[in-house]
């Protein structure tokens, strides 16, 4: 009976993985700023963190907004253990791969905006404004105060505002 229970639960996170994995990713890729190996560790991290935890899952009311506050943590986790030793490279190494725009270079363009900002200002960023959360719902995936999102928020958006300056304009403006 406990293989069958074992084996049911498997099944159901595979078929959650499943459902999620593109959701996450792209997420993922927002965080990463377009580096799509960083992003495919980070979902394979999140995850694997997941199905650790699957068991316990039934106590958890939304799996999926469950599994976008690990990738969060997981990323910012990953920045702090990087940031002594890996250095930003001045140009992608490849393209990212066309997800959320038509347009190549205004997607460049914010991506290298994203790259700029500090790890919780960029998933503070990524979630209110990408995923759409409150400022309530983005506090508690970041486990700060509502104030800090606000604040955070308020700084990342007036520095992408400052990086972006006319160019954003000029790359939406059709020619």
């Amino acid at each position: 009976m406990r293989k069958s229970r074992t084996r049911s639960r498997t099944d159901e996170f595979m078929e959650f993985a499943a459902a999620r994995a593109g959701h996450l990713h792209r997420c993922a890729s927002l965080l990463t700023s377009g580096d799509s190996h960083l992003a495919e560790d980070l979902v394979q991290e999140t995850l694997s963190r997941m199905y650790t935890r699957w068991g316990r899952m039934s106590r958890i009311d939304n799996p999926a907004a469950y599994a976008q506050t690990v990738l969060v943590r997981t990323f910012i986790t990953q920045r702090r253990r990087y940031s002594a030793t890996e250095r930003p490279l001045a140009e992608l190494p490849e393209p990212p791969p066309p997800h959320s725009t038509d347009d190549p270079a205004l997607r460049l363009a914010l991506l290298a905006a994203l790259r700029e900002l500090p790890p919780k200002d960029r998933a503070v960023v990524v979630l209110r404004y990408w995923e759409d959360r409150s400022v309530q719902e983005t506090a508690d995936a970041l486990n700060v105060s509502p104030a800090a999102v606000r604040t955070r928020s308020t700084r990342a958006l007036a520095k992408l505002r400052r990086q972006l300056g006319g160019s954003l304009t000029e790359l939406t403006t059709p020619a």
